[in-house]
């Protein structure tokens, strides 16, 4: 008992004291990593993936299948080096010197102050250099092992690529010597204040998980194939030691001039708070249809057949937009620049002269061709470089042809839009309809996403075949709740006045027996009715 009470006040007195003060002050928790100087890679997509670049004298693994741009990415990171003052060495078990200037001339770089420490050799290869006491990998790794070492004390680089562990990994020949050369390696790296990236290309039967424990930072470089098309890359951060990073998978392009990394677009750092303003489409019957306009800080989706004057309409908002003084975007996916230009004069809607002074920008695309980062990154500039006000996407089909399935196109086309609404844009989406009359279907349901939804449809009266146009919805505004006609003139977009009796709209085969007058009726027909 008397141990006990001398205990207990030992204790009270710890807690009173300035010492326990210390002690606790020692063990709170900051929150907030602290800043690590950092190593640009020489990419700027990667960089703002990583918060800024790679943490300083650390060893980094990047992994990818042949072909995934490994070596390019390694080179893009001496190149970057050599700009900060700094000297590269890149050690090849697999490639000659030669080949990697031949890669880096394909890119139009100069390796000059890159230092090229190749092992492979002709010396290596003479009848002088083989062994018959012991094992080839006893001897070789230890070579290998030394010659690198060797290399670096002489010429003392803060930037190594080494490339590959795969050689490295068959020189071994079992798990344990190649985990424990790779430790050695890291060890020895770090005592000289060097950034490694160490390059593999998958050749094991498995993920090497223990490489991936042994690595400061681990960079996954994909590539996929589908039936058409080019290969799309794309590149994930499994895992980033001390740093905040972007994770989840990033597009990106291997073209001449290196990799370019489009950053995953997250809406969620782009909030800001903005006022509710309405944009006029430039049609004063629109707009009281539309509820006043178009409103900044949302999207609203055209869908309806082919044919039916969706891009028309899309392309008359944007004149508004653009006579107002303000600046816009149009991506245009299914229709060839020279047909909607033509086709934009012909209806009184000509863009000419806002294109040659660069206030509007059309971009041409081939969903083939662009990636789904790739076209995000490309809205994102047009927003904040540009400024643009308007975003037209014309259309969602062929959009939907660059995404690997339907999720990904929910997924990606809620961040892009969140993103716009957020940055006061007013964006369009043109949705096409399989189909021209009767029961018609989409590829797929994107109208839960929009703020607004107007629908265009074609239906028959008086033995002639007919368009009319409905507002569905609108979160921002009350919009009329009728059926209009609606047709393209030589005065750009027409609309009628509201049709009552129309049979059939929700059976997908809409007919009209009303008495209101037509656009097309005679003034004379319209009176007697």
């Amino acid at each position: 008992m008397d141990y006990t009470r001398r205990l207990t006040q030992a204790l009270a007195f710890v807690k009173t004291s300035a010492t326990y003060e210390i002690l606790m002050t020692q063990s709170t928790y900051t929150a907030t990593p602290p800043e690590q100087p950092r190593a640009s890679t020489g990419v700027t997509g990667l960089d703002d993936i990583l918060g800024g670049g790679l943490p300083l004298n650390h060893l980094y693994l990047i992994e990818g299948t042949p072909g995934a741009g490994k070596t390019t990415l390694g080179l893009q990171f001496l190149r970057r080096g050599v700009m900060d003052g700094e000297r590269g060495l890149y050690i090849t078990l697999s490639e000659t010197a030669t080949e990697l200037q031949t890669v880096a001339a394909s890119h139009g770089w100069s390796l000059e102050g890159v230092e090229v420490f190749e092992l492979i050799s002709m010396e290596g290869l003479s009848p002088d250099a083989e062994q018959s006491i012991l094992h080839p990998s006893e001897v070789e790794l230890g070579e290998t092992t030394r010659g690198v070492m060797a290399a670096v004390e002489r010429l003392r680089p803060r930037r190594v690529v080494f490339d590959s562990l795969s050689e490295m990994r068959m020189l071994a020949q079992n798990p344990l010597r190649y985990r424990r050369q790779v430790l050695a390696l890291k060890s020895f790296f770090a005592a000289r204040n060097c950034t490694v990236l160490m390059l593999d290309d998958r050749s094991a039967s498995q993920d090497d998980l223990q490489l991936h424990s042994i690595a400061h930072g681990v960079i996954s470089l994909e590539q996929s194939v589908d039936q058409y098309g080019p290969e799309r890359r794309h590149m994930r951060v499994l895992k980033m030691r001390g740093i905040s990073f972007r994770g989840g998978e990033h597009d990106f392009n291997l073209m001449m001039g290196g990799l370019c990394v489009y950053p995953r677009l997250v809406a969620a750092e782009h909030r800001r708070n903005f006022e509710s303003v309405i944009a006029a489409s430039g049609n004063v019957d629109l707009d009281q249809l539309l509820g006043g306009g178009l409103p900044r800080g949302s999207n609203t989706l055209f869908t309806g057949p082919s044919g039916v004057g969706k891009t028309t309409t899309a392309i008359a908002c944007v004149k508004a937009a653009l006579d107002r003084g303000e600046r816009a975007t149009y991506y245009l996916f299914d229709e060839g620049l020279g047909t909607l230009l033509v086709r934009s004069r012909a209806l009184g809607l000509g863009i000419d002269e806002y294109l040659d002074n660069g206030q509007l920008e059309i971009h041409p695309l081939d969903p083939a061709e662009v990636s789904p980062g790739q076209f995000a990154n490309m809205v994102q500039s047009a927003v904040e470089d540009r400024k643009a006000q308007t975003i037209v996407i014309d259309s969602l089909n062929a959009y939907l042809q660059a995404m690997s399935g339907d999720k990904h196109l929910l997924l990606q086309m809620h961040e892009l839009l969140t993103y716009l609404n957020q940055q006061q844009i007013v964006t369009i989406l043109v949705l096409g309809l399989h189909g021209l009359v009767g029961e018609m279907r989409a590829d797929v349901d994107v109208s839960y996403l929009s703020d607004g939804l107007v629908l265009f449809r074609f239906f028959e009266a008086r033995g002639n075949l007919l368009k009319a146009i409905s507002v569905v919805k609108s979160r921002t505004s009350n919009h009329e709740r009728t059926i209009r006609e609606f047709r393209l003139g030589p005065e750009g977009v027409e609309l009628g006045e509201a049709l009552t009796d129309f049979e059939g709209v929700l059976s997908g085969v809409p007919s009209y027996k009303g008495i209101i007058p037509m656009l097309g009726d005679a003034p004379a027909v319209a009176t007697q009715a």
